[in-house]
């Protein structure tokens, strides 16, 4: 089996969305109204699909408040500074500065607008696509 998508709940879909297509090169897949605004985002390798939606049900998820080991959205990338500085200037949040783990992985954790936890790295060793 390979994972089609991730989901998740958020008070404004449709502003995360245009924010996710602007900055972080996402492309919508599939879109609905209300009352949910559920929305499919493709990332840039038409690989795997993001849904972001809400339920007037259901709390958001407190994204602010979890640590990035507990949930967190990593893209690839070969710019890891200059995408965090990108980002940075676009609304979103560094979490710290950027780094190089024992294992030569370039590492930024930032948090978008709305809290959620993302990660910019550069392997230094490719773990897919090989």
């Amino acid at each position: 089996m390979k994972i089609e998508h991730v989901a998740l709940l958020v008070e404004k879909p449709v502003e995360v969305v245009r924010w996710y297509e602007q900055h972080l090169g996402m492309k919508v897949a599939r879109s609905g109204g209300a009352p949910s605004f559920t929305h499919f985002l493709a990332d840039s390798g038409g690989t795997v699909l993001l849904e972001v939606y809400r339920h007037d049900r259901l709390p958001v998820p407190g994204y602010r408040a979890l640590d990035f080991l507990v949930l967190h959205l990593a893209f690839s990338t070969d710019r890891v500074e200059e995408e965090r500085a990108r980002l940075v200037a676009a609304g979103a949040t560094a979490e710290g500065d950027a780094f190089v783990a024992p294992n030569g992985d370039r590492v930024a954790n930032l948090r978008d607008p709305w809290g959620l936890a993302i990660q910019l790295v550069q392997r230094g060793e490719p773990m897919l696509g090989r």
